[in-house]
């Protein structure tokens, strides 16, 4: 089950400090499942974070503490996704959950919510953690 601890505290074998996003798991539209399936969405994550992602999004609605914390993710290392013709740039961020590495996935669109934070990885994070909507999950990023 996935932590729920918000602590900032660094990663297991890592002296680095880092912070934790808290929020619970809901279901959307299905426009993650979407975007994680086009090629060079897919080829530009395996080249950044060094997986092939699940073709879908781990959807979480911070709280409100969380969504302060943000802030600090423009601090940090992040790749730029670039697009193909027709599609809005993003940042990707690489991320764990209970020690499964992820990356946090950050459309840059005008009036994207500040709430939502969209998480990939390598498997189903929903199956692999077994969680339902309203699970309580913690992202962690090293800072």
């Amino acid at each position: 089950m996935a932590k729920t601890a918000e602590t900032v505290s660094p990663f297991e074998g890592s002296s680095l400090p880092q912070v934790t996003f808290k929020g619970a798991v809901f279901s959307a539209s299905g426009e993650g499942r979407k975007f994680m399936s086009l090629p060079w969405v897919r080829r530009q994550i395996q080249e950044k974070l060094g997986f092939t992602p699940y073709p879908g999004t781990l959807n979480l609605r911070l709280t409100e503490k969380s969504v302060q914390r943000k802030k600090l993710l423009e601090k940090i290392r992040k790749f730029k996704i670039v697009p193909e013709n027709g599609y809005c740039t993003g940042t990707l961020i690489e991320a764990r959950i209970d020690g499964v590495k992820c990356g946090i996935l950050i459309p840059q669109v005008p009036n994207y919510p500040r709430d939502l934070l969209e998480v990939t990885a390598a498997s189903n994070l929903r199956e692999h953690f077994k969680l339902d909507d309203g699970s309580e999950v913690c992202v962690t990023v090293e800072l």
